[in-house]
């Protein structure tokens, strides 16, 4: 009865509808009036406009998917596998995130503290559950992350392809990460 566009569209936004379907209950209240139900409607309205923010920024994180192989985050680990290369991060003992152009396609670069690293690419399937996990690490927000797929500041709106092998832009290191000098 829905044709298949518009039933994966409404799927793609799900979360954004869901949220403004709370907001238009937090109006309802509200034009209902009343000591108790207006301020219980205001409530209902701010939760649906967070639900909603956050929603938005997990919309725009997704890609479509393109690339071969799949992202599992399951209990603090992140693991890719994919036809030639794979692996697994702990996020408890990732140091660093950071964004790499190679060869005209965008990667998660995840390193963990004992030096291995991950690549997983941007748009392989399940890499939107990336966002979750990213932000829960310290000191991330989800701004940011939207940000980070983004066009780099002065480019002109476009995506750097770069001539050699990568291009490199840095979304996360973990606090306190580093060389300490001992006494």
């Amino acid at each position: 009865m829905i044709r298949p566009a518009v039933r994966a569209a409404l799927y793609r936004w799900r979360e954004v509808i869901a949220a403004a379907a709370i907001g238009a209950v937090g109006l309802w209240f509200i034009r209902l009036g009343g000591l108790i139900l207006i301020p219980a409607g205001a409530g209902i309205l701010a939760l649906g406009a967070g639900l909603g923010l956050n929603a938005w920024r997990r919309l725009r994180f997704g890609q479509e998917v393109g690339a071969p192989g799949v992202v599992e985050v399951d209990e603090g680990q992140i693991s890719y596998l994919g036809p030639e290369i794979g692996g697994f991060v702990s996020l408890p003992e990732l140091v660093e995130i950071k964004l790499i152009t190679l060869r005209g396609r965008r990667l998660w670069r995840l390193k963990q503290a004992d030096g291995q690293a991950i690549l997983v690419p941007v748009d392989a399937a399940g890499a939107d559950r990336l966002f979750d996990a990213f932000a829960s690490l310290p000191g991330m927000g989800t701004a940011d992350l939207v940000a980070a797929l983004g066009p780099e500041p002065g480019s002109g709106g476009h995506l750097p392809v770069p001539d050699g092998l990568a291009g490199m832009r840095m979304v996360w290191r973990r606090p306190g990460a580093g060389v300490v000098a001992r006494p």
